[in-house]
Formats: structure tokens, sequence, C-alpha cells
């Protein structure tokens, strides 16, 4: 087999690989599936699941909301460089939440330094505040993070984190805020 032919065989296959899976989450929120409005999602302050409404908006409307750097990376599934983000060297006490539509997403109990230069983590908030799906755009597989609520790109979790979960919730800087513990209403 030539490099050509081993190169066009290589693109048909990713591509069928991509097209089977892309939109498929690995973990589907029931409130959101189909086209319907309102998600559940956990609220750690008041220990419960409350129904939302999805946040859809326009580029534009984001636009108006988002620096253009956290447009890029939120709303466009850019990535910050690695230790350039204002959280990825973050220790305060409390919780980083959507920075798109404020759903709770990550404990600052769950965080942890894993060298990577993005903020880590080994547990989300609740399987309900995120959403899991498959990406190819490195050309190789890997599990996005996304918002449930508002389908923001988060980042990428990975299988080589620490106990208990063995996960790396890697996140982007740019795509959450942080509630300080006392700010936290009750």
């Amino acid at each position: 087999m030539t490099f050509t032919s081993f190169h066009s065989t290589f693109l048909v296959v990713l591509l069928l690989a991509s097209s089977c899976s892309h939109g498929q989450d690995t973990h589907q929120n029931p409130a959101t599936a189909g086209n319907q409005t309102a998600i559940v999602v956990y609220n750690p302050i008041s220990k419960r699941d409350t129904t939302m409404e999805k946040v859809t908006k326009t580029d534009e409307q984001w636009l108006d909301e988002l620096s253009s750097e956290e447009f890029r990376i939120a709303r466009k599934k850019g990535t910050e460089r690695a230790f350039t983000g204002k959280y990825w060297n973050h220790h305060d006490d409390g919780t980083y939440t959507c920075r798109c539509c404020g759903s709770y997403l990550f404990s600052s109990s769950t965080k942890y330094e894993s060298g990577s230069g993005w903020p880590s983590f080994y547990d989300v908030v609740s399987s309900k505040n995120v959403r899991l799906e498959s990406d190819f755009a490195l050309g190789v597989e890997r599990t996005e993070v996304l918002c449930a609520r508002c389908d923001a790109h988060l980042g990428h979790v990975f299988d080589d984190g620490p106990r208990p979960t063995g996960l790396r919730y890697c996140i982007n800087s740019a795509s959450m805020s942080f509630v300080p513990k006392q700010d936290e209403a009750p």
C-alpha cells in the first residue's frame, strides 16, 4: 500500500468514525433529550436538583457578554495556553461555575495540581451539570466536556487522574467563573 492510498484510507476511516459518533453524548441529561428547553441541573448550595431553562443565544449575543478570548474558548471550542489562565494556580475554597450561564461545575475540594497548566479536577459537582461528547478535532478521539445548560466548551476529560475517580477534567479558566465559599448563598 502506498503512502497516498494509506492516507486516503485513514481519512475515510476517520470520517466514518466521526460521522457515526458526532453529536452522540457519552452522558446525556434526560431533560435535554431532543429539543426541549428545560434542563435539570444540581445546585450544590441548596443540595437539590433544579429545573432551569436551556440557554441558547446567537454569537452576537454571546459576544456582548463575553470577552473575545472567552468567546473563542467557550463558544468556539478554543483552548487557552497552558499556565496562562487565571484559575490554573488558584487555591481558594468555593465553586467554579460556567462563565456563560452560571451553572455549578466543579468544587474547589476536587481541584488538584496535575502539572498540565490548566485547572484540573477529579470530579464534577454533578453529572447533570455537564455533558460529555466525543471529539475528533485533532484526529484522535478525546472526550470533550461541555456545560449541559448552555453547551459552552469547558475542556476535556482524561482517565489519568487521581483517586477516587481516576479522572482529570482539564478545564479552561476562560470558560469558568469562581464563587468564593463565603459568597455562596445558603
